[in-house]
């Protein structure tokens, strides 16, 4: 199945941070496509430093529960403290969309609720997958000019 991941970085080497959590991601899936890093305001949350973000695009075949569970172990292993809802952080990973997928409960949903409100995600994924588009939702390019 199709997932696509946004992964982050605001804190130490960041460009480490999102390569080493690639590294690890790819020992678990199959990444088709990777974004080029892009450096972004933090949004939301308290004063921080800025981000570099990108999007992964791959393919698994695990469920996407057990995925979400793959990303917060490897977040985890990087550094990831969740100690400021929004804070800084060492490594995000956000589930964006998972095949065509909706999901909505305790634990994961999907699509991820604030992808189509967020540039740091629609741009880097538009710039792997021109035609992407997040179901329920609509074509990324078109979402991209309204926002």
């Amino acid at each position: 199945m199709k997932a696509v991941i946004a992964l982050g970085s605001n804190l130490g080497n960041r460009e480490l941070y999102i390569d080493s959590a690639v590294a690890e991601l790819a020992k678990i899936i199959e990444i088709t496509h990777l974004s080029t890093n892009h450096e972004t305001d933090p949004v939301g949350g308290p004063e921080q430093p800025k981000y570099l973000n990108a999007i992964a695009i791959a393919e698994t075949e695990l469920d996407p529960r057990e995925l979400l569970i793959v990303m917060l172990e490897i977040e985890n292993k990087l550094g990831r403290k969740r100690e400021v809802h929004w804070g800084p952080r060492t490594i995000d990973l956000d589930l964006i969309v998972f095949g065509d997928e909706i999901i909505d409960s305790e634990t994961l949903v999907l699509p991820h609720p604030r992808a189509h409100e967020r540039k740091f995600v629609l741009e880097p994924w538009l710039e792997i997958e021109p035609d992407a588009y997040i179901p329920g939702i609509g074509e990324i390019e078109n979402i991209l000019q309204r926002i």
